[in-house]
């Protein structure tokens, strides 16, 4: 859909000016009366039908997706052209979940009026930015559709907050205007950082002043990447590092002290199980008690003793596919005073959201869904920032920290994950199927299939059963021959 550039149809509309950094081409700056560097004025009569002198009013732009207000600034002021309401509100809602979730009525006027759209563009000889902006939300909202109408059904999750949206844009505005100017989050390559004067320094380590010490302690990039994870799980704070073991040992160090007791699963992924058995067991004290990912009975049994600091499971499992019923398990967990750690690598933040059905901490290995280009090794931490923060005192210690670069790589990676994850589980899912179907494949491990045992578990937990599928064939020795 073309829609006319700021230029031609919005006559009375002043932008600022980009700033100038090499001083030969100088530009006036146009005062603003204390708005926002990124925001736009207004000329013309008093606003109308709930506009600011600003063009929009803050409820409105606020409740628009993050790359609404971007695109209607930053490309307005550079008199870029084809940049619409319309086609920003659409793209948008392309990133809504697949599901069977009735739309509330607001939600399906958007949807028909962005469809319309295509069909009847916007008129390009309109006068007058009030009558313009007007116009253009009309044609998308409705007249009788308010902007706070597209969030009245609890629970619904619209496509202004769906985690595609987050994926692209949670955490990139970090800094804007301070750091950065840039749309797209830049690479910080430094291992140290300056103070302007021995005061600022002071109070830095005194905890008046908030700034960046040391490439171990923190980065711009990498703060930009966690805040995008954090807003994919719900979770207050996310601390990445340098894989998925690390975010693993960095956890059990800071979390489970020496003559501790940790209980695990039987089916979890072997460098795991090899940290448990092999460090925290002989050198720290820790016992620790296996069970099988359904046996809610043991887990019990363990938790009688009350002296259970951690219980540490994936959902999904690797290599089987196991699922934990993490709401139960947190519960029982939780009333003995122990801890609920999910690996969640096989399900990532798209398909299961594990703090919300109760776990303290949720880990990811962002080498696999989150970073997806198998191109990067990293790792990562959510949860309240009260434990987040001691796993991450102990990472400034240990090491392990996420090179900038790596950051970068998967901050773009995430912006496609919703479509991969969605992509990959229809993919996995028909695999399944005709696995299950093969006469030379004797079992299949995949939740999404019926025949598997946590089947209506992962229904329940799950939005999506992930990529992963696990099988056995019927003759050893073609498995030996194959693979």
């Amino acid at each position: 859909m073309a829609v006319p550039s700021c230029t031609a149809s919005l006559r009375s509309f002043e932008c600022r000016t980009d700033p100038d950094f090499s001083g030969r081409f100088p530009r006036p700056e146009i005062p603003t009366s204390g708005a926002s560097r990124f925001s736009c004025k207004a000329g013309g009569g008093s606003a109308s039908r709930g506009l600011s002198v600003h063009g929009l009013s803050s409820s409105l732009i606020y409740r628009f997706p993050p790359n609404f207000v971007r695109q209607l600034s930053t490309k307005a002021r550079r008199n870029c052209s084809n940049i619409g309401v319309a086609q920003i509100v659409a793209a948008s809602w392309s990133n809504k979940e697949l599901d069977n979730t009735p739309s509330p009525p607001a939600v399906k006027a958007v949807d028909a009026a962005a469809a319309a759209s295509f069909v009847a563009p916007v008129a390009e000889n309109v006068t007058g930015v009030e009558e313009d902006v007007a116009a253009v939300v009309d044609s998308v909202l409705g007249e009788n559709v308010q902007p706070e109408d597209l969030t009245d059904d609890v629970g619904y999750s619209s496509f202004l907050t769906s985690r595609g949206s987050m994926a692209i844009h949670a955490g990139e505005r970090l800094g804007r205007g301070i750091a950065s100017d840039a749309i797209t989050t830049p690479v910080f390559n430094t291992s140290a950082y300056f103070f302007k004067k021995t005061q600022e320094l002071i109070d830095f380590k005194e905890k008046r002043h908030v700034s960046y010490e040391y490439g171990r302690y923190g980065n711009y990039t990498t703060e930009v990447l966690e805040q995008k994870m954090s807003a994919l799980e719900g979770a207050e704070s996310t601390l990445f590092v340098a894989s998925g073991m690390c975010a693993s040992t960095c956890l059990m160090w800071a979390l489970v002290p020496a003559g501790g007791h940790i209980v695990t699963t039987t089916d979890c992924y072997r460098k795991t199980r090899i940290f448990i058995e092999k460090i925290l067991i002989p050198k720290m004290g820790v016992k620790a008690t296996v069970i099988d990912p359904a046996d809610v009975g043991a887990l019990e049994a363990a938790l009688s003793r009350n002296d259970v600091t951690l219980f540490f499971t994936e959902s999904p499992t690797n290599p089987f596919l196991r699922c934990v019923d993490i709401e139960l398990v947190s519960k029982l967990c939780h009333d003995k005073g122990a801890l609920v750690v999910v690996d969640g690598t096989f399900a990532s933040p798209i398909n299961q959201q594990a703090l919300s059905l109760g776990a303290d901490l949720v880990i990811h290995s962002a080498t696999k869904y989150l970073a997806g280009h198998n191109d990067v090794l990293a790792g990562c931490i959510s949860g309240p920032t009260k434990l987040v923060s001691v796993v991450r005192d102990m990472h400034h210690i240990l090491g392990g920290t996420l090179n900038p670069n790596a950051a970068y790589l998967i901050i773009r990676g995430m912006k496609t994950l919703e479509c991969r994850v969605q992509q990959q589980n229809r993919t996995a899912s028909r695999m399944a199927e005709i696995l299950e179907a093969h006469p030379k494949v004797s079992r299949v491990y995949y939740p999404g299939l019926a025949s598997h045992p946590e089947h209506e578990l992962a229904k329940k937990q799950m939005t999506g059963f992930g990529g992963v599928v696990s099988f056995e064939v019927c003759y050893p020795k073609l498995l030996k021959l194959l693979f």
